[in-house]
């Protein structure tokens, strides 16, 4: 198998996206933290002391969708037509999931941007309330599903 992003003297190259077509993308992943019950309730009752985080979160995870191409070397700068993001609280656990779904009309696909989003939200959520836990978890980044190009659909089982 060769591999797409190195050229014939094996050095890196950003994929040639030119000859395909433009088709409706969509991109859904998910990624948990957890934490201390001190560190989630501070969180929950909106008492951090650096504000609301939950809040700052989401609009981290947009910017980090927005940015994907100039974190990831390879990745392609997309147009993206819709970014919606999704919190869970789970109580017992003293967790949070970040879900974020992303649409564009393009070229290529938009996993790495939903992926990119939930691991720079789930940071900030860390970042906002680390004085209160260093010891909370960040995992289970996934891939949920996506939908177009050649590839054509993916839903996790």
């Amino acid at each position: 198998m060769n591999l797409t992003h190195l050229d014939d003297k094996n050095r890196p190259k950003m994929v040639d996206i030119s000859s395909k077509n433009i088709t409706q993308r969509l991109a859904k992943a998910s990624g948990m933290i957890s934490m201390s019950q001190e560190a989630f309730e501070s969180i929950k009752n909106n008492t951090a002391k650096k504000g609301p985080v939950l809040q700052t979160a989401i609009i981290a995870a947009i910017m980090g969708a927005k940015k994907t191409s100039e974190l990831i070397p390879m990745c392609h700068p997309l147009m993206l037509s819709k970014i919606e993001t999704d919190i869970i609280e789970f109580e017992k656990e003293f967790a949070f999931k970040l879900i974020v779904t992303i649409k564009c009309e393009g070229k290529t696909g938009v996993e790495m941007e939903a992926l990119t989003a939930v691991s720079i939200g789930l940071l900030t959520i860390y970042d906002m309330v680390k004085a209160i836990d260093k010891t909370m978890k960040i995992g289970e980044i996934i891939l949920e599903n996506k939908q177009g190009g050649k590839s054509g659909e993916f839903v996790r089982s």
